[in-house]
């Protein structure tokens, strides 16, 4: 018997956790790289595990590509959170923004094979999309009550102009311009925006 094979079967439970955890890390670093598509043997690699290991956890590239999309819309939400524990709610939604666009590099690694997961019906554009405006009108929710961003602001539209920001501005190298032009966004959603 290996003595993996003796392990508790609790230790074994934490550990199959951390190694899940760590793939879905290293998968979401890769596909920020900008590379178009990364082997999975090298996130495997890169993660410390076989890739024996990587199947176990996804048994397909779209399987890997779904639960870290999973993972970075759940840490939108969680880091918007945090941010408004933090910080006033207009610098908290600006400081999501950036979040934001990293989520955008990260999901334009994997864009061929989330447009897969897409089609097969196991993520729906039109939910991955209320997740978002769902994040958006928390964040906006807080600054109409703090009184620092205005109450005639639609989150879908808030989303949108986010979206289409990365859209023309949202690879490595356009970074100064996408947070110059998340400012601008950022300055427009101010109370006295709306005067003039």
């Amino acid at each position: 018997m290996s003595s993996h094979e003796s392990d508790p079967p609790r230790a074994r439970v934490a550990e199959a956790r951390r190694n899940r955890r760590t793939l879905i890390a290293v998968a979401t670093r890769a596909f920020a790289s900008g590379e178009r598509r990364v082997p999975l043997d090298a996130i495997a690699k890169e993660a410390g595990v076989g890739i024996g290991t990587l199947y176990r956890h996804f048994p397909t590239r779209e399987a890997l590509v779904e639960a870290v999309y999973h993972d970075r819309t759940e840490h939108l939400r969680s880091g918007a959170e945090e941010l408004l524990a933090a910080h006033p709610p207009a610098h908290a939604l600006r400081l999501w923004m950036d979040l934001f666009a990293e989520w955008a590099v990260t999901k334009h690694g994997m864009i061929e094979t989330l447009r897969a997961v897409v089609s097969s019906g196991k993520l729906e554009y039109g939910r991955m999309r209320e997740e978002l405006v769902e994040v958006v009108r928390m964040l906006l929710d807080a600054g109409v009550a703090a009184g620092d961003i205005r109450a005639d602001v639609d989150a879908s539209d808030v989303g949108a102009t986010l979206a289409g920001i990365l859209a023309v501005a949202g690879a490595p190298e356009q970074r100064d311009q996408a947070a110059r032009m998340l400012d601008l966004l950022r300055d427009g959603l101010r109370p006295s925006a709306a005067s003039g």
